[in-house]
């Protein structure tokens, strides 16, 4: 409804002069609607209205800002089938996963944060034996948040309350590739009733409205999701401002498997883990690396997992996977593919071009490549595709030696029978978030990554602290 639309100070402004950007469904290729691209005018206002609501919005009571995020949860919940409609057309997640994943992953960050925001300790004595020495965490200012296509609502509900919360105003700007659902979400916050300028919403480019963002005088801080290649372009258009940067890039995880497991159930697991959401996730654990003397037993079972997952029209409801997310992703993906067969992995399941029985759409079949060199494209880079590599290793120490060994460092999985080893091997992998034997996180726990993976961290209390400067204020009034 509100496609050739931006929110700002509260209002849907229209834009129906500006470029425009057809959004396509990817499984059918058929337009579904256009949006306006806004220009560094847009960014420009949005940013002014922004600034213009700061005060005040800091200055309220966290409990009157817990009021407004409490009634978008509740808004966000009763329109959450309207969520997973909008990020399944947007970006092809089976009808399914988007209701069951996608659309209350948003929703159950916000609650998170709802439930962690009371017990954030905003003014504390830095010491009990300094008790004039006050350590007070103030809402850094305006916050430019640039969100994702491939989880969409997961990284602007890991975003938009927790700097709303602290007493932050933004200025979001959505994926242009995924927008739908942002925009339904900028309408769950006009229904909240929140003060003009606390939130605002432009669509467009990221060279144009993203770049204007990053580079604008008035804006604060920048949380940004996405490629490790666009983080780094925006943390040099961020430095001769002095912003602070908040960054969740790119992964090429490693997922360990040693002999001491269940090795079929282990590697059926990860393959599952890598084709979910058409392997369009950081996190996924993309590199199998296995135990020479249960190496075949790991390759036979990931390629039946390939094998046995479908791929179907992501508008019916099921189990299978949908298509990659647009025409150039596809054709990214299907680079990759063809690198790995001319490099000379050995291809046991899948492969190059649509998957069987797709003449539409961007669908790919999921692929599985054993025997993968480190020098190899797909064992390094970042292929956000259903796309499994395996390679094996003979010693623990060769096992962590090749995890580490990659520029990313965002996840981590191991599978071990023995206690020990996984508390020894978890310990010397350089990633952000490690996972054993199959275990996800906690609520709340933080997200991101070392090294190309990112700066900071994303979720419950770490997600909070990400929008808060630290003052110290030394001789602090003391009741006597």
């Amino acid at each position: 409804m509100h496609s050739k639309q931006f929110y700002i100070k509260g209002n849907w402004r229209e834009r129906s002069s500006l470029p425009e950007r057809v959004i396509l469904n990817p499984a059918t290729e058929e337009q579904i609607t256009s949006i306006a691209l806004g220009s560094t005018a847009d960014i420009n206002e949005a940013v002014v209205a922004a600034r213009a609501a700061f005060p005040a919005w800091a200055a309220r009571p966290l409990a009157e800002r817990l009021d407004y995020l409490r009634r978008l949860a509740a808004i966000y919940e009763r329109r959450s089938a309207e969520m997973a409609v909008a990020i399944s057309a947007e970006m092809g997640a089976p009808v399914t996963l988007a209701k069951t994943a996608q659309a209350p992953s948003g929703l159950s960050h916000l609650k998170q944060f709802l439930s962690e925001a009371p017990r954030l300790e905003l003014e504390q004595a830095y010491r009990p034996d300094q008790p004039t020495d006050r350590i007070v965490r103030e809402p850094i200012g305006v916050c430019g948040l640039i969100t994702p296509w491939n989880w969409p609502m997961n990284q602007v509900c890991l975003k938009v309350p927790a700097a709303l919360l602290v007493g932050c105003t933004v200025v979001l700007k959505p994926s242009e590739d995924a927008p739908l659902s942002s925009l339904l979400f900028a309408e769950f916050v006009a229904e909240a009733g929140f003060p003009p300028g606390v939130f605002n919403l432009v669509n467009g480019e990221g060279a144009v409205a993203g770049a204007a963002l990053c580079a604008h005088p008035d804006v604060d801080m920048i949380s940004f999701t996405g490629s490790s290649r666009a983080g780094a372009a925006i943390s040099a258009a961020a430095a001769p401002t002095f912003k602070r940067v908040a960054l969740e890039l790119g992964g090429k995880s490693p997922n360990l498997i040693f002999a001491d497991t269940d090795v079929e159930a282990a590697a059926k697991r990860g393959a599952r883990s890598v084709f979910t959401n058409t392997g369009q996730s950081c996190d996924a654990p993309t590199r199998m690396l296995v135990e020479r003397s249960v190496y075949a037993r790991a390759v036979a079972a990931a390629a039946e997992q390939a094998r046995e997952t479908v791929v179907g029209d992501p508008s019916v409801e099921g189990a299978h996977i949908g298509p990659v997310s647009s025409r150039r992703q596809y054709e990214t993906v299907q680079r990759y593919l063809d690198a790995g067969t001319r490099e000379g992995a050995r291809l046991v399941a899948g492969g190059p071009g649509r998957a069987p029985g797709r003449e539409r759409g961007w669908f790919v079949a999921p692929t599985v490549f054993a025997d993968v060199r480190p020098e190899m494209q797909v064992y390094r880079e970042e292929i956000f595709g259903p796309v499994l590599t395996i390679t094996p290793f003979e010693s623990e120490a060769e096992a962590i030696r090749l995890a580490n060994d990659t520029v990313y460092g965002l996840a981590a999985y191991v599978q071990s029978g023995d206690a020990e080893r996984c508390r020894r091997v978890a310990l010397q992998l350089r990633a952000g978030v490690v996972r054993l034997n199959g275990a996800s996180r906690g609520p709340g726990c933080p997200f991101g990554g070392y090294k190309h993976s990112g700066l900071g961290r994303e979720g419950g209390r770490f997600g909070l602290e990400e929008f808060l400067e630290i003052k110290a204020v030394s001789g602090w009034p003391v009741a006597s």
